[in-house]
């Protein structure tokens, strides 16, 4: 065996990532809103990037256009109206002044007076500044302004700001009383009293250990919590179950009182806090925008809110080669340029990738858009990639993180990607989100006498040409949130 070093020759393939490359893939995938995000920290570190403002200008142009030819026909009307008034008043009447008269010191009562800036109040302060709404508080805030109110004494207030730290924003307390009093070193019984008191704050049912303490404090504070009340709050887990034969035996109460009392509960907020700091969910601002075209069909286009345009500004890079005295400096703006040049062609790219695969997409669920989800149809990756001859991974970066806005509402792309479910005697197969949607009619068309189980809504979809197994169909169920057969009978014989 020899030890020698020596050369050898081997090819191989491999896949290289350029940077221009990871740029186009990350690109591609983003959605608008993080695309422009992207191309405003370029537009500042790229001296030879601009914004493209000519076709938003043409857009504004072609908006204040349709909006004068709307308005023609009033301002046409208001004219004629004017010359019409004008020509009454020139015409003499027997009322009319003297010419001479003086009209320095008198103005219509029908009009009210306007002073500086338009104002009928003659002040010269800002407008509106009453108006303003203040800014909301949040729930900390709002409850550490009635503890101010509350308690007066050190103590009493120290304790209450234990429990201001340690609220979670549902309003639940994790710790004990025993135990914040061992920390703080007082008496349990001054913490029980100052929680007590604290639960009555606005919202009614803060500061409580779980849920049957903090409906009942809701309830005391109705003047609803008696006896049978108390019983099924100390059962919450035979309501969730649906023992409504048992509740009854326990809270020696029929079923139409029984009834009454599981309407008072869901009267009642489970989580007092969770509502009070809870800020709107964000807009979802599609991506792609599709409308019903003349012919019937269907158009696409990108949203041009969203979209990002810019180009490369060829005329500054021309003066600052001229005008470049280092290599250095020369190099610094060939790579600017080459960036710049690159970022404008993925642009578009990603651009007209997105268009193609959301138009295939269109293609394919022609049905979900004109008659409901009822006839979505199955679809994946690959039928999509064949079709506008593009790889598998390049369908998953375009629909990811991307939604369209059509007549139905906005969906994900991706929500329009289901897997398959057989036909019964090899018929067309069908859409696992249809199958989900026939599922949830079944039950809610159910019959309070004849609840459907698994078995019979698993009979039922083979009756329509779906081939589907029991666990399927529970799984689908469970899925749905859609209790048991079982459960919804005991709940369907009490109606609550």
């Amino acid at each position: 065996m020899s030890l020698a070093p020596r050369l050898d020759l081997r090819q191989s393939q491999s896949l290289v990532m350029t940077p221009q490359l990871r740029q186009a893939i990350k690109l591609l995938q983003s959605s608008n809103i993080e695309v422009s995000a992207f191309v405003e920290e370029e537009l500042e570190r790229n001296p030879l990037l601009e914004r493209d403002e000519q076709e938003h200008a043409e857009t504004e142009e072609t908006r204040r256009e349709e909006a004068r030819r709307e308005e023609a026909p009033a301002a046409a009307s208001a004219q004629q109206d004017a010359s019409t008034a004008a020509a009454s008043e020139m015409l003499p009447q027997e009322d009319a002044a003297p010419l001479d008269a003086d009209w320095s010191n008198v103005y219509d009562a029908g009009e009210a007076p306007v002073g500086r800036g338009g104002r009928t109040d003659f002040e010269d302060g800002l407008d509106g500044v009453d108006d303003m709404a203040a800014p909301a508080r949040n729930l900390r805030d709002h409850l550490a302004e009635q503890v101010r109110f509350a308690f007066a004494g050190p103590i009493e207030r120290m304790i209450a700001a234990a429990f201001l730290a340690l609220v979670d924003p549902a309003g639940r307390l994790a710790v004990s009383d025993e135990e914040i009093a061992r920390r703080l070193g007082c008496d349990a019984a001054l913490v029980a009293a100052v929680r007590a008191r604290m639960q009555r704050f606005d919202p009614v049912g803060m500061f409580c250990h779980d849920l049957a303490e903090c409906l009942a404090v809701q309830l005391r504070e109705r003047n609803r919590h008696d006896p049978a009340m108390a019983a099924l709050l100390a059962n919450l887990p035979m309501l969730a179950r649906r023992e409504m034969r048992g509740l009854q035996e326990v809270c020696g109460v029929d079923a139409e009182d029984l009834a009454e009392m599981i309407a008072e509960l869901k009267r009642l907020d489970p989580k007092p806090g969770s509502d009070f700091d809870s800020a709107p969910p964000p807009a979802l601002v599609p991506d792609v925008l599709m409308r019903r075209g003349g012919d019937g069909g269907w158009m696409l286009e990108l949203n041009p809110e969203t979209l990002p345009r810019v180009l490369v500004n060829r005329g500054f890079h021309a003066r600052a080669v001229v005008g470049a005295r280092s290599r250095e400096e020369k190099a610094y703006l060939a790579e600017r340029f080459q960036t710049a040049s690159w970022l404008v062609k993925s642009l578009e790219q990603r651009a007209n990738t997105i268009l193609k695969v959301a138009a295939e997409i269109v293609r394919r669920q022609d049905g979900f858009f004109r008659h409901g989800v009822g006839h979505l149809r199955p679809l994946i990756l690959r039928d999509v990639a064949e079709e506008v001859a593009m790889h598998e991974s390049t369908v998953s970066r375009v629909t990811a993180n991307k939604s369209i806005a059509t007549p139905r509402g906005t969906f994900e792309l991706k929500y329009f990607f289901t897997t398959a479910i057989a036909g019964t005697s090899g018929g067309e197969s069908h859409s696992a989100e249809a199958v989900r949607h026939r599922i949830k009619s079944l039950v809610d068309a159910e019959d309070a006498e004849e609840v459907l189980s698994d078995d019979a809504i698993v009979a039922s979809l083979r009756k329509e040409g779906v081939d589907i197994a029991r666990r399927t169909v529970a799984k689908y169920r469970e899925a749905l949130r859609i209790p048991s057969s079982v459960q919804r009978k005991r709940e369907k014989a009490v109606p609550a």
